[in-house]
């Protein structure tokens, strides 16, 4: 097995998906992304090897703010957009956990947006599952902040006029250390980003396409469909040439500053002019460029996009703690007691 968090405890027994199973209905509508984000979780976690009482998710409100109720592991179900900070303190409080966070993209991006933001600023070590289906499902479908432009909700009947986030670049602005996007119909995608997002020693963010069948049916068609995805997407792996379409024959090529779609064999286009894709560069500039990319001029860019090491939080809190045990003078409440000025009373 790859190298996985050494602080968090291993269980002495293979665990299977059957043991991170519920037995709480799962209320999802039939045919909602969220189960398969569901079974995606139900494999990694075993395949992680981590005690099972050493898991904790997180969620704030939504419809993928559920998902504490449908893994068999410790969990929290907080408030509207504040899933972020209360994972923050359960990472801080217990460094020992493997924290997970399931947010929406309205519940994180939205009312939760602030703490999104200052979360990947300071890279906590925790994994946050955000599902994304580009409108607000639980409270009946009106827009969100990756809604698209013009598009008809129950409140943009004219259709939206707000510029939508993309949250790869989002996440980059914010100093983002890791950043995956997958789709909700890709099983195996899912499961490998999540395992990736395990290994990776800060705050990974893994956006997830997921598709809401009352509100926003077919969302993602565009990219995802299968008519279109063999050139609608490209599927990064790291020190691989970044190639799409239906026999591998398109590639993306850095030329001066700008990426720009090539063909192979066409005017004298090799696969040694494909740009290879480097996702531990610290450097954020291509990564940001490859989140930014779909149709019509180019694919959407899926896989680990970034997964650059830098400093954690939780550790940093933990070596400022040890420092400030080390020097200190107050070893013990002894030595509190007599500090300062003191006096008899006779």
């Amino acid at each position: 097995m790859d190298f996985i968090n050494t602080t968090v405890e291993r269980s002495t027994v293979q665990l299977q998906k059957s043991d991170f199973e519920s037995d709480q209905m799962v209320k999802w509508c039939p045919g909602c992304g969220g189960h398969a984000i569901l079974a995606a979780v139900e494999r990694v976690f075993p395949r992680l090897g981590y005690k099972k009482e050493n898991f904790c998710i997180v969620s704030g409100i939504g419809c993928s703010s559920r998902f504490p109720y449908y893994v068999n592991t410790y969990g929290i179900h907080g408030i509207h957009g504040r899933a972020l900070p209360i994972a923050t303190g359960v990472k801080v409080a217990n460094p020992h956990l493997s924290v997970w966070v399931a947010t929406g993209d309205g519940d994180s991006l939205a009312i939760g947006g602030n703490h999104f933001i200052h979360t990947i600023r300071r890279n906590v070590d925790i994994n946050v599952l955000l599902f994304n289906n580009e409108i607000y499902g639980l409270t009946k479908g009106q827009y969100s902040p990756t809604t698209p432009m013009n598009k008809v909700t129950k409140t943009s009947p004219h259709g939206t006029i707000e510029h939508p986030f993309n949250i790869g670049e989002l996440v980059m602005g914010a100093q983002g250390t890791f950043f995956a996007r997958v789709t909700d119909n890709d099983l195996p995608m899912m499961t490998e980003a999540m395992y990736e997002a395990a290994k990776h020693d800060g705050t990974s963010i893994i956006e997830i396409l997921e598709n809401c069948v009352i509100f926003a049916d077919k969302a993602h068609a565009e990219i995802t469909g299968k008519e279109n995805r063999a050139n609608t997407m490209c599927i990064v792996k790291d020190g691989q040439p970044i190639l799409f379409g239906a026999n591998m024959e398109k590639g993306l090529r850095l030329n001066g500053t700008d990426l720009e779609v090539v063909e192979l064999g066409k005017n004298g286009i090799t696969i040694d002019d494909i740009l290879v894709h480097d996702r531990y560069d610290p450097n954020p500039g291509i990564h940001i460029m490859l989140a930014k990319l779909g149709p019509p001029h180019f694919p959407r860019i899926f896989g680990v996009i970034r997964s650059a090491m830098f400093p954690t939080f939780d550790d940093l809190v933990e070596e400022k703690i040890r420092l400030g045990k080390e020097e200190s003078p107050i070893k013990k409440m002894d030595h509190l007691l007599k500090s300062g000025e003191t006096w008899e009373i006779k």
